[in-house]
């Protein structure tokens, strides 16, 4: 079964002839916005360029109703289809010749290991936007907070967030955390390694990850923290023979750079 069908599903359905496909049209939307359309008119107007995937173009209009109707529980609905596809896909990867794509870290193949990145962003608005407020870097827009496997570079779960939204805010780590390990087929969970910047440097969060582990799922993660005068006045103690030259994640030398422990 494809997307289309697999959606078709939890979306309305009609038989009108003038009617338009909903799954098609939410699809059709997903890549517009990945080519880039910032709106439902250029998003309606990319979609006649795909026309022969997925029939003939949705308006704007249409495509408001879709997303005005599309509450929680139909949320809940699309992730679990998601999760399906999702399964199947990384079934077909398993199979293909070069297997599944695992990372190399530091020189070391992370075979089995799913590597879960969790990072916030800004994105400016121009105008008031729903949603758009001031940010904590000085814009005005909006901070969504999102969680993507390195290794295969897609989106499993996003929080839509207010521009003031927090940067280290535990509860919407927490949600965007749990709804990206539900998008990771089970075959894959046994051991994950998430990865955080220094946002997720929160007691809730690192409470979260380590009660993940279970005999089934090993849970490993790192996270960053912004240094203080406390830690540079520690870290210049240090004596000189206890740094070494870092390393790239490809286990390739970083010159000028150095680390210590």
């Amino acid at each position: 079964m494809g997307l289309t069908d697999a959606l078709a599903g939890v979306l309305p359905s009609g038989t009108a002839s003038s009617w338009r496909d909903r799954a098609a049209g939410l699809i059709g939307l997903v890549v517009a916005i990945a080519l880039g359309a910032t709106n439902l008119l250029e998003a309606e107007q990319l979609q006649l360029h795909h026309g022969p995937l997925f029939g003939p173009a949705v308006s704007d209009s249409t495509l408001h109703r879709l997303r005005s109707t599309t509450d929680e529980t139909r949320r809940a609905q699309i992730a679990k289809v998601r999760q399906r596809v999702r399964r199947h896909i990384w079934t077909l990867l398993h199979l293909r010749p070069g297997g599944f794509p695992y990372l190399t870290v530091a020189g070391r193949h992370l075979k089995g290991w799913i590597v879960l990145d969790m990072d916030a962003t800004v994105i400016t608005a121009a105008s008031r936007k729903q949603g758009a407020a001031g940010t904590f870097k000085g814009t005005f827009g909006f901070h969504p907070l999102a969680a993507w496997p390195a290794n295969t570079d897609e989106c499993l779960a996003m929080e839509l967030r207010e521009g003031n939204a927090g940067a280290n805010t535990v509860a919407d780590h927490l949600r965007v955390l749990d709804a990206a390990l539900a998008q990771i087929p089970r075959s894959s969970q046994a051991k994950i390694l998430v990865r955080v910047d220094g946002a997720g440097a929160t007691h809730g969060l690192l409470k979260r990850r380590q009660a993940l582990n279970t005999t089934r799922r090993t849970v490993r993660y790192t996270v960053g923290w912004t240094i203080t005068p406390e830690d540079e006045r520690a870290i210049a103690r240090l004596p000189e023979a206890a740094w070494e030259t870092s390393l790239r994640q490809d286990g390739e030398v970083q010159e000028g750079y150095f680390v210590a422990e």
